[in-house]
């Protein structure tokens, strides 16, 4: 089993990072969905379309430097993130990685001057769900967000900072 202890987190910083950013994701994407233009667009260029317009790539990585995991906040309007792009290897999933990685997103939201931070999921992607009720998110009512522009995304949920 892997240990948490031994996966430390921090900005993408590399090529390979974002490399590792665009893998991990299109690997649970299309095993349960197809990808959409969305994803290409966040997945081939996520300091272009997350880092420079103001948030941060985050990235899960064992003391060999391999990349198992990663998060994305991305700047929505004054005050909003979102959560995007997170993805947990599968053979660390379940260990507490993602638990970390959001943690340490909502953070960095924080730092960044996020009153809120809001997120889009799958209903069938339950555990990760579920992971996000237990960090404090709350699900919204259809009145309550934006249209998202993934087909996918009948979940949407938000975490209000104090």
């Amino acid at each position: 089993m892997p240990d948490t202890a031994d996966i430390t987190i921090a900005d993408l910083a590399t090529p390979a990072d974002a490399e590792a950013f665009r893998v991990l994701n299109e690997a649970w994407i299309t095993r349960f969905f197809a990808l959409e233009d969305e994803d290409r667009r966040y997945l081939g260029d996520p300091v272009g379309r997350i880092v420079e317009p103001g948030g941060a790539v985050l990235v899960a990585r064992l003391a060999d430097g391999t990349v198992v995991g990663c998060i994305g906040i991305a700047p929505v309007r004054p005050g909003v993130f979102e959560l995007v792009k997170m993805a947990v290897a599968p053979d660390h999933q379940g260990h507490g990685t993602g638990r970390r990685l959001i943690e340490t997103a909502i953070d960095r939201a924080r730092l960044l001057g996020a009153t809120r931070v809001v997120l889009e999921s799958n209903a069938d992607l339950a555990s990760a769900v579920h992971l996000y009720e237990t960090t404090g998110f709350r699900h919204l009512g259809a009145d309550e967000h934006e249209p998202s522009p993934y087909t996918r995304a009948n979940v949407h949920m938000a975490l209000d900072l104090d």
